[in-house]
């Protein structure tokens, strides 16, 4: 099946939720198991339907934790998936892999889910020390951290572009208003403004902690089937209009911002060609944000801008609630919880079903009822991604 025949084939059925924030004496598993009952639920479907079970990807288990695999999510459940997997690393293979199934018939229907104690349990992204010695050679040139490697390619963009935290500001901030509308998230009733972003203090320079995600505890999870059985469950759903997926396996010290063939760029142009879209025909984007540079990365290497007009792109008017283009609607990674890929494709289906409260796109003051968003999820430093076009199905 050539990739033109995969448009409008595939679709997004059902969303699951769990209790988030900081919920503690939780397994990991067990946020695991309650993201995909919720999101067996929403989808109206039977666990005994799951013929692919992929746990969004491995971490280490925290505070004495059991260790979360995808064959353990399945025991627990009670489920016997013809195909359980789960990624160790942070290559993004579910959404291929998952629409490989399904076009060739040898699935029904896809569980992705997503399940951590990160918050209660204080996960640790910081690899490149063990037991106050040193893991690999990073640690001497002070790249300690997902984080450090993250400022490298802000810094590199500040003197490539001009960009910096008066622009991530934006974004924060942005996304900070997002979060005031949405009850679940993390950073409700918590409005931010440039005082308040400006006064945090400064973890790996140039980035700020209101830079970074926070932890989260909690899960989610989407089932992903053909969009002739999604019509056949009669609720509504979200179709996969487009998709694209690329990885660079380069060190990150190594990769350059103005990369004509970064993963982002490569994916998105799969993505927006299959769909046969603009950018004017996005009503929306929900980005992984795992840091607000990121954020002006994903849309820059996406087309929204030209790299000298991010400034001008990158405005919480533009970007926030009532802008013409809203940006991570619930809040994001930054904002609303830390579930990886999983926050931005949730709130992209649930926008696109109508199911987000006050922050519902067409019914908040100076927005539009969606019909096409564009979604991302990136893997490690930019090394591997993921761009889905998600479109309102009928």
């Amino acid at each position: 099946m050539i990739l033109d025949q995969l448009k409008n084939q595939f679709a997004i059925v059902g969303v699951g939720y769990t209790p988030q924030g900081k919920i503690p004496n939780r397994t990991a598993v067990s946020f695991h198991i309650q993201a995909v009952k919720a999101a067996l639920e929403d989808a109206g479907i039977n666990k005994s339907e799951i013929d692919a079970l992929y746990v969004y990807r491995h971490f280490d288990p925290i505070s004495g934790d059991y260790d979360t695999t995808a064959f353990t999510v399945a025991e627990q459940l009670g489920v016997r998936p013809s195909v359980i997997g789960q990624e160790t690393y942070c290559t993004r293979g579910w959404l291929y892999n998952g629409i490989g199934l399904l076009a060739s018939g040898l699935a029904r229907y896809v569980v992705i889910s997503y399940g951590d104690n990160a918050r209660s349990g204080r996960r640790s992204f910081v690899k490149e020390l063990a037991g106050g010695k040193a893991t690999d050679d990073l640690a001497a040139f002070g790249d300690l951290s997902t984080m450090a490697k993250y400022s490298m390619q802000a810094r590199h963009a500040m003197d490539t572009y001009g960009t910096g935290p008066d622009v991530w500001k934006e974004i924060a901030i942005a996304e900070r208003q997002w979060a005031c509308l949405n009850p679940i998230a993390g950073m409700y009733g918590k409005p931010l403004d440039d005082e308040g972003y400006f006064s945090a203090s400064m973890v790996a320079e140039p980035l700020r902690l209101l830079d970074a995600t926070p932890n989260s505890d909690g899960g989610r999870a989407i089932v992903l089937t053909t969009v002739e059985r999604a019509k056949s469950l009669g609720h509504p759903y979200a179709v996969i209009r487009g998709f694209g997926s690329a990885n660079q396996p380069v060190l990150p010290l190594k990769i350059c911002v103005d990369d004509p063939n970064a993963a982002a760029k490569v994916a998105s142009a799969k993505a927006f060609s299959m769909a046969g879209i603009t950018h004017a025909d996005v009503d929306a984007c929900e980005l992984y944000d795992c840091f607000t540079y990121t954020v002006e990365a994903t849309l820059r290497d996406y087309g929204f801008f030209r790299p000298e007009e991010c400034r001008d792109f990158l405005r919480r008017e533009h970007i926030g609630p009532g802008g013409s283009l809203p940006v991570n609607t619930s809040g994001g990674m930054l904002s609303e919880a830390y579930f990886m890929g999983m926050t931005p494709i949730s709130e992209a289906v649930m926008q696109l079903t109508g199911r987000c409260g006050d922050r519902q796109l067409g019914k908040l003051p100076g927005t539009k009822t969606p019909s096409i968003i564009v979604c991302s999820d990136n893997g490690a430093v930019f090394q591997s991604h993921i761009c889905l076009v998600l479109e309102r199905g009928e």
